[in-house]
């Protein structure tokens, strides 16, 4: 898959690209992250990419020409002509629609993606009609430019690409993941201990010592009881949404025990 990223600060990338797993998948040739110099597609001596807004009103925003002539310059076909399911141009902007897992799932079936970083007070908005398959946000916060969104996206749809993670299920078995529903148990036919995350979040993790400054594992995941641990994780996750982010229970796929169990985390608190 093929990342291009389009900024007045290519120098932003740098460092964040070269470490952990999105340089171990571009040296594995599995991830292609291009960075691109909106200034080099200005023609004054200047080398201008913003101007005052239209209207009146604080800041500046970004040109038109410099940007489409950017994304013209990919070798994209004409967003009318585009194949949205192969490649698509996206907008970070605090105006997009929320970045989520399910978002990056998505994103991960491309061949190439094109980031278009806003700055200022925004992107001149006939750059998002003529050009812009779509307008993304991660977060419902105001950042001073779109280029750590444009890291945030890499990341997250990259590591779900085949071959980036060393194990696959690091992917499946996480926060915002899929629900049990959709996939299998264990290869060696063994009941699988935890459950798929249908939208919730992680359940804790706890690695050795077993016990540290007088606080001991949860006896449960030291017996091997598979069912057991797979319930406790359950419980878990499900306590932890609650906590600290009731809003995600709305969409999430829950079974009736989980229902259940729920019903029983709110009485007792």
């Amino acid at each position: 898959m093929r990342f291009d990223i389009i900024t007045i600060f290519p120098e932003f990338f740098n460092g964040i690209f070269s470490h952990g797993v999105v340089k171990r998948a571009i040296a594995n040739g599995l991830v292609d992250v291009q960075t691109h110099d909106l200034r080099n597609f200005t023609h004054d001596k200047h080398r201008t990419v913003d101007d005052r807004p239209f209207g009146g009103g604080e800041g500046m925003v970004l040109k038109p020409e410099p940007l489409m002539e950017a994304v013209e310059s990919m070798g994209l076909a004409a967003k009318r002509e585009r194949d949205a399911s192969r490649e698509q141009v996206i907008l970070l902007s605090a105006q997009g629609a929320k970045f989520t897992q399910s978002v990056a799932r998505e994103l991960a079936g491309l061949e190439r993606l094109v980031l278009l970083c806003g700055r200022y007070e925004g992107v001149d908005e006939r750059v998002n009609e003529l050009a812009c398959d779509r307008e993304l946000s991660i977060g419902d916060y105001v950042l001073s430019g779109g280029e750590l969104g444009a890291a945030v996206i890499v990341d997250a749809t990259m590591r779900l690409l085949p071959g980036v993670l060393g194990n696959e299920a690091s992917s499946t078995f996480e926060s915002f993941g899929r629900a049990d529903e959709e996939f299998a148990g264990d290869e060696d036919g063994s009941p699988r201990s935890t459950h798929g995350a249908g939208g919730l979040l992680d359940y804790p993790h706890y690695t050795r010592p077993a016990e540290f400054r007088g606080l001991a594992v949860p006896e449960v995941l030291a017996g091997g009881d598979h069912a057991a641990i797979r319930r406790w994780r359950r419980e878990r996750a499900l306590e932890k949404t609650l906590r600290n982010r009731p809003d995600l229970l709305e969409k999430a796929e829950l079974s009736r025990e989980d229902r259940e169990i729920l019903a029983w985390l709110k009485s007792a608190r």
